[in-house]
């Protein structure tokens, strides 16, 4: 698949606060890469680097092998960004905002009404182009804010919080124009919602005090952290939840137990601890589980470490 975004080592400093710490992801045409964290993660730094409008403390953003610090005109003209509160100009009718973008965007005048009719056709904004944006909905707003993003048919989009204020119907529709754009495009996906990333994303990267703890595919995180194991010998959780690789233990009510992983540890590294603690290991399954409870087990192992 063709890399369309690679971000190496990535940090941002605020003074002496670290919003970010070495980021390293990629992203491929047709991926769409949701962003996970609770607040203060560093989710709204990431976006607003990868988008260019906050410069790195160290670090690399590339766009289709474009460096975005070296060369960032041209870098820019092949994303598209929905910021948290769209960029929008409440005087203006929503025509007159959407051609205003398609210049900033350098949309050939001959194109600019073509493009701008597909973008409100695409976000369900059809017959609203003369409606000032002061008299629209919040849900209309955030549409129009998505409208501008996909103006010029950028090859990487960029959508913090996309759904924000939209009723279920129109969340449904966004989350369809998102499968539609991602056949093209590669997108980057934050939000707050975790059914909402597991409905849309293909792929998932979690960030906790502006670092990332993982960046894989949904099917990796729902079967790499939580494990159930049976041992042949009585144990106390105490003694597994001592093994250096074990974030938490627990027992279950068929004489199993329970582990969550540290995010840097997998299943060869806990059969070798148990192994060598005599603990008599006889069985080892993956739990499967939802992103709700992933996102949740690697933030605990996170602060418990």
């Amino acid at each position: 698949m063709e890399t369309l975004v690679r971000v190496t080592d990535l940090t941002r400093r605020f003074g002496p606060h670290t919003a970010l710490a070495g980021l390293n992801l990629t992203l491929a045409r047709g991926e769409v890469l949701g962003l996970l964290g609770p607040n203060g993660a560093g989710k709204t730094t990431c976006l607003r680097l990868l988008s260019g409008n906050l410069a790195p403390s160290s670090g690399q953003v590339e766009i289709a092998g474009i460096d975005l610090a070296r060369n960032p005109v041209a870098a820019k003209r092949l994303l598209g960004y929905l910021p948290e509160r769209p960029p929008l100009y409440q005087d203006l009718r929503l025509d007159e905002y959407l051609q205003f973008c398609a210049r900033l965007h350098r949309v050939p005048r001959a194109k600019t009404a073509d493009a701008v009719a597909e973008a409100k056709h695409r976000c369900g904004l059809d017959g609203l182009g003369r409606r000032p944006i002061a008299k629209l909905s919040k849900g209309f707003r955030q549409r129009l804010g998505i409208a501008q993003a996909i103006l010029h048919r950028p090859p990487l989009l960029i959508l913090d919080e996309p759904t924000e204020g939209l009723d279920p119907v129109q969340v449904r529709e966004v989350r369809n124009l998102v499968r539609e754009l991602s056949r093209d495009s590669g997108v980057i996906f934050s939000s707050h919602i975790l059914p909402e990333v597991q409905a849309v994303c293909n792929r998932v990267a979690i960030l906790h005090r502006g670092r990332l703890l993982r960046g894989d595919h949904l099917a990796a995180h729902q079967s790499a952290l939580i494990w159930r194991l049976r041992l042949s010998a009585p144990a106390h959780c105490a003694s597994l939840a001592a093994l250096a690789c074990v974030a938490a233990a627990t027992s279950l009510p068929d004489e199993r137990i329970r582990v969550v992983l540290k995010p840097d540890a997998g299943p060869e590294e806990l059969t070798r601890q148990l192994v060598a603690a005599g603990l008599g290991l006889q069985e080892l399954t993956p739990e499967r589980s939802d992103l709700e409870r992933v996102f949740f087990d690697l933030i605990g192992a996170e602060e418990r470490t």
